[in-house]
């Protein structure tokens, strides 16, 4: 990992080669941190020992066998990843899947139908579970409809304007929360969902792009053993999965020699304006580069309390050499470096503790 690797070398590396390497691999392009007024006001996306992350996937209703069949491998596919590379389990994951019925294996992954009575319920079950701090992150694959007030998701039943949904989460007022809306005309509904500390990603700029969007599946991808991740830290962020997805959704048009049908946007800051390509000068992003998918308790790893309580440690530190960086413009020359110094060895020194318990 590279900010791990970097901090070890901290203990050996004289101060101006620290500095010099410190300047070639923390400041990375397109990688954003925290702004300042963020940063001092709240702790967003902070993963404490005692908290937790789900995940609730809606899959409205299919025109056509190729989209049926896709929305059901996509909606599976992620169900699988985020119970195998990132610690969700059945009763962290909810599915809503159109009708309630999958044929076929994984249908009993199912929870629930993607209709309003479905999504009511299962709201109210995952009001009932989650703690202050706790994040959740929500997945809508399906179609999309209308513009601004009158965007909708379509599921069974009536539709769901943006609006209407906006009014269902504001329940999860006191949790982190990330809503990656992957269907088409996806912009206006969206839209309706932007709030602060609110990371929301839309597949399509407009209510214009109404073909049947492809970004589902590279963001999927990103997921996948990780491949969306830039930094090499071992963990995905939704910046680092937006940009992955982004990405190859370019180069998959321009290889089929075609116009490109979709342009996915980001907001992060609550104001509605969707980045198309977010950077340090951008508005958007700079809460997305923390906002991460992993869950901090992974039974996989099988980590004792003492473990996952350095682990915790470790992207809390983690988390704030992103925000320093980010804050370089703010800091005197000497005094930015001095900071990221001390966070670099306490990072180094935190991470060989947690090395040390993982070996015991």
């Amino acid at each position: 990992m590279i900010l791990i690797n970097i901090a070890y070398r901290i203990l050996y590396l004289h101060r101006s080669l620290l500095l010099a390497a410190l300047f070639l691999v923390l400041l990375v392009p397109n990688v954003n941190a925290q702004d300042p007024a963020l940063s001092e006001a709240s702790d967003f996306f902070l993963d404490r020992p005692d908290s937790n992350k789900y995940a609730v996937i809606l899959v409205g209703p299919a025109v056509g066998d190729t989209n049926s069949s896709r929305f059901r491998q996509w909606a599976l596919s992620l169900y699988d990843i985020l119970a195998r590379d990132y610690g969700y389990n059945s009763d962290t994951i909810t599915l809503l899947y159109d009708r309630g019925e999958i044929e076929g294996p994984g249908g009993e992954r199912v929870d629930a139908a993607c209709d309003r009575e479905g999504i009511e319920q299962q709201f109210a079950v995952l009001k009932s579970r989650v703690k202050i701090g706790d994040q959740i992150i929500l997945f809508l694959i399906g179609h999309g409809s209308g513009a601004e007030a009158e965007a909708k998701f379509n599921i069974v039943g009536p539709d769901l304007t943006g609006i209407e949904f906006a009014y269902l989460l504001d329940q999860f007022a006191q949790q982190d929360m990330v809503i990656v809306n992957t269907t088409s005309a996806s912009y206006g509904f969206s839209a309706a969902l932007s709030s602060e500390g609110r990371v929301v990603i839309s597949s399509t700029r407009s209510s214009s792009e109404k073909y049947d969007p492809i970004f589902s599946r590279f963001f999927i991808e990103a997921l996948d053993a990780r491949n969306g991740d830039r930094d090499k830290n071992n963990r995905v962020s939704m910046l680092e999965a937006f940009n992955y997805a982004r990405n190859n959704v370019t180069q998959w048009y321009e290889e089929q020699g075609r116009l490109a049908a979709e342009h996915a946007g980001l907001d992060d800051n609550g104001d509605s304006l969707f980045s198309l390509n977010p950077t340090v000068a951008e508005a958007d992003g700079r809460l997305a580069e923390i906002a991460f998918i992993d869950t901090l308790i992974d039974s996989n790893e099988g980590l004792s309390e003492v473990a996952v309580r350095l682990k915790s440690r470790m992207q809390r530190i983690e988390r704030s050499v992103f925000i320093l960086r980010g804050r370089k413009a703010d800091f005197l020359e000497a005094d930015y470096w001095q900071q990221m110094e001390e966070l670099l060895v306490d990072l180094a020194r935190t991470t060989g503790r947690f090395n040390e318990q993982v070996e015991q």
